[in-house]
């Protein structure tokens, strides 16, 4: 099944005159692309290249992740796994970047890699595959969402313990979920206002970018300047910021380098986030696929350099690794900048995180919204409402609110479970983007319609270094933080991804075989016959 294509000047060929129903559609040739995928423009096209990319670079917030997951990436391999483990992930996840790119500027739409398996996979078996990535990639923007609220949560309650470590209420469950609860009110209610002037929300993931990027330097710069101007404090050698290995696992080396690498593709994942606000800027077949391989890059450039900071700024390893704080990065903040100094800095990367928390919210509405769009989520034609004068999906923002919130509820009762779901938020992303790209293999690249970005003759390499990255770290992400844990230290993430999968087959039988894309059928049809109409066109001339 072709989509119908805007045919375009070339050197050798004259353009070819849009036909009368497709100009009838709409002036703007965004909005006919959109139409002839089976959608009608219902959010306005507010952002452009550059806000765009503020929001790209800030819900990746790769140097803010590794901070906040240092421990993780210090016992797994240390400094060789955390900087050259994140070469060979940024090179991978550019491949699967631009595989996706190519995809999204054949098929521009909201649903982004669920609607390029139906699209390309055109069986029932296509269908439900398509189904499933849905959400697949809804539960793991749901999850994302969860743990920045989680991260920031850690935070908030860390700046108490700065002054007071005896202070019992960062350990409570009912302490912590209240400010969690908090912190998704606030995410969500920015969200819900921000969209009621099309410049708001662009100028605010423009702001967040620049403060992010400013915070990047500001924290770099306090912590070399602080290690270099106190005597008591001393620089780590070269040979182990820069060529350290450290394995406190009891995996062998073998395994822990690829366990390793989750802190760097955590850092570098959900970076389709500008695939799912793909309906909300102008010429997406072009500027989105350069969007997702440039947040990529910066996202790893500044990553890497600040990861290099911390690796030579940390005075005492064996402290941070086996540090009690739920947050070791903290600890080597106030360490080497000092109590008033460092706690200021945690407080403005606190203020920064919450903004990017909005901005990662942002994405994950309009995919929930997407998929509801798409008759896929119970109560699809409720929640796939935009308000009219909000401009934005409300209904699904709020239902998605309150998912996240009960994630929340999990503090309460079940640490464990709660640490399960987060960290399966890489997982379900990542498996996300492998299904389109299995898809298009299986279908034939013959089978992706015109599209204004291509990779040409490298595209079957760089697709297939995309599925055998994604395949080999997800399966890695599965193992446990050591050989033969006991039932408390399981990686649970394995069930958590089950049930998902679970819970997907079953909506599948109860709903989504009967609504899921059927929304769009009678549209598709209209465009197949304008495809016709175009190409008799185009004959004739």
């Amino acid at each position: 099944m072709a989509d119908l294509e805007r045919v375009n000047s070339s050197d050798s060929q004259k353009p070819c005159k849009p036909s009368s129903v497709l100009a009838n559609l709409d002036d703007d040739p965004d909005v006919q692309d959109l139409a002839m995928l089976g959608h009608s423009q219902t959010l306005t096209r507010k952002f452009n290249m550059w806000s765009m990319l503020a929001l790209g670079f800030t819900v990746l917030g790769t140097w803010s992740t590794f901070a906040q997951d240092m421990a993780s990436g210090l016992i797994n391999g240390g400094p060789i796994t955390i900087l050259w483990g994140l070469v060979l992930v940024t090179i991978c996840n550019v491949c699967v970047a631009l595989s996706l790119g190519e995809l999204c500027s054949a098929m521009p739409t909201a649903l982004g890699q669920a609607y390029w398996v139906y699209r390309l996979w055109d069986t029932r078996t296509g269908r439900f595959v398509a189904y499933c990535c849905a959400w697949i990639n809804v539960f793991g923007w749901i999850t994302i969402t969860a743990s920045q609220i989680a991260f920031m949560t850690e935070f908030l309650l860390e700046i108490r313990l700065i002054f007071d470590e005896n202070w019992q209420g960062a350990s409570q469950g009912w302490t912590q979920f209240l400010v969690y609860l908090g912190i998704t009110l606030i995410f969500a209610g920015i969200n819900a206002v921000a969209c009621r002037r099309d410049a708001v929300l662009p100028w605010f993931n423009n702001i967040v970018g620049i403060q992010f990027a400013a915070l990047f330097v500001v924290f770099a710069m306090a912590l070399l300047i602080a290690v270099g101007t106190k005597p008591e404090l001393h620089f780590q050698p070269v040979s182990f910021a820069l060529g350290g290995w450290i394995n406190e696992t009891g995996w062998p080396d073998a395994i822990v380098w690829f366990t390793g690498l989750i802190q760097a593709a955590y850092g570098l994942t959900a970076f389709d986030s500008v695939i799912h606000m793909a309906e909300e800027i102008p010429n997406p077949r072009e500027l989105i696929p350069k969007l997702l391989y440039l947040a990529i890059i910066i996202g790893a450039a500044t990553g890497g350099i600040f990861m290099v900071v911390c690796l030579f700024c940390i005075q005492d390893v064996e402290a941070i690794i086996n540090s009690e704080t739920t947050v070791p990065f903290v600890k080597l903040v106030v360490s080497t900048i000092g109590r008033g100094g460092g706690t200021a800095l945690i407080v403005l990367f606190l203020v920064n995180g919450i903004l990017q928390g909005v901005s990662i919210m942002t994405t994950s509405i309009r995919m929930t919204w997407g998929f509801a769009r798409d008759g896929g989520v119970p109560f699809s034609p409720y929640l796939s409402k935009v308000d009219p004068y909000w401009n934005v999906p409300m209904r699904a923002l709020w239902a998605q609110a309150f998912c996240i919130g009960l994630v929340g509820v999990l503090y309460l009762f079940a640490n464990t479970v709660l640490q399960a779901v987060l960290s399966v938020s890489t997982i379900a992303l990542t498996v996300s983007y492998i299904l389109p790209i299995v898809a298009l293999l299986v279908a034939g690249r013959d089978k992706l319609p015109s599209r204004r970005f291509h990779l040409g003759r490298w595209a079957p390499l760089i697709n297939w270094i995309g599925i055998v990255y994604c395949t080999v770290t997800t399966v890695f992400f599965f193992f446990p933080g050591g050989p033969n844990p006991a039932i408390a230290d399981m990686n649970w993430a394995i069930v958590v991804f089950g049930v998902m999968v679970v819970i997907a087959i079953v909506f599948w039988f109860v709903k989504g075989k009967n609504t899921f894309m059927e929304t769009t059928s009678a549209a598709i049809d209209l465009a197949k016959a304008q495809e016709a109409e175009l190409l008799s066109a185009c004959i004739t001339e």
